[in-house]
């Protein structure tokens, strides 16, 4: 048999940890049953934190990490509590509040934040393909939700996911600058950043929710979150980023929203409707067209 190319090698993998991504949100859902939101994602990135830290000493960064400047080290901590305090925390939250499917659909609005700040902030300005992207995008939200009825409760819920969306643009804005300037390696930023966050997260679920008393299934779904779908399957998506590019990582990441309402819908039993899977097309082709750009990009490794 003829050896796969190190490229098709790299997407096959890239896809592998989209869908261990998607299956993400269906273990939390299970697991939200038995822990507490924010003392769930805290445990998640900690324990992740935790399996990270061995690759983080044997790779000498640990060394030279004590050298970090206090401006690197500030972004540091401003980056673990937006990426992990923040937007981890709010994930958990909203996956609480409202279906798995709905909260994927307005999360794929990142991608027209991200371009919106990418203009203010770093000066990326869009094509006007990118620009019809956003109107694809936003008539596929339209569409999804309507006829615009919400259950009892779920405001709080779409709110959440709001802080979310938003969270989540600023620290991909924020990871992306730390990156551009190349001063840190990945490992470190990630290994910093994570275990800040995580630490504060864990901490503030503590303090303000009821103690959790994990069960054997809890517990198994916290470590496979944490090992598995976190430390193993970001180490492997960065490893892809060498040779897949920015367009294609791209392609690929988008494909969650289809993953996650497929899975919704069979463990979750969040059915659609016809028009609901139309809409969630227009969507991913908005989200793509928005996120394709015509020379490669800097790509963020701070997951």
């Amino acid at each position: 048999m003829k050896k796969p190319s190190a490229h098709t090698t790299a997407v096959l993998q890239a896809l592998f940890v989209t869908f261990l991504w998607s299956t993400s949100w269906v273990l939390i859902k299970f697991g939200l049953q038995d822990i507490p939101a924010l003392t769930f994602a805290g445990l998640r990135y900690f324990l992740a934190f935790l399996v990270l830290l061995p690759f983080f000493f044997r790779s000498g960064q640990a060394r030279a990490a004590r050298h970090i400047t206090r401006r690197d080290l500030g972004l540091l901590i401003l980056l673990g509590l937006l990426f992990y305090t923040i937007t981890q925390g709010s994930q958990f939250v909203a996956l609480d509040l409202i279906p798995a499917t709905n909260f994927s659909v307005l999360l794929n609005g990142t991608a027209l934040i991200v371009a919106i700040l990418g203009i203010l902030l770093l000066h990326e300005y869009l094509t006007r393909r990118q620009w019809g992207g956003m109107v694809v995008f936003l008539a596929g939200v339209a569409l999804f939700f309507f006829p615009y009825r919400f259950p009892p409760g779920a405001a709080l819920g779409y709110l959440v996911a709001v802080v979310h969306i938003l969270a989540t643009s600023f620290s991909s804005i924020l990871g992306r600058e730390i990156n551009r300037q190349r001063t840190l390696p990945p490992l470190t930023i990630t290994a910093v950043s994570m275990g800040i966050g995580s630490i504060v997260l864990l901490g503030t679920g503590l303090a303000l929710e009821p103690a959790p008393r994990l069960n054997l299934q809890s517990w198994l779904i916290v470590i496979w979150l944490a090992v598995v779908n976190t430390a193993f399957a970001f180490t492997l998506w960065n490893h892809t980023l060498r040779t897949l590019t920015a367009t294609e990582s791209s392609v690929i990441n988008n494909t969650m929203l289809i993953q996650i309402a497929l899975l919704a819908w069979i463990f979750l039993g969040e059915a659609l409707t016809p028009l609901q899977i139309g809409a969630l097309a227009l969507v991913a082709l908005g989200a793509l067209l928005v996120q394709l750009r015509p020379s490669p990009i800097v790509q963020d490794e701070t997951l």
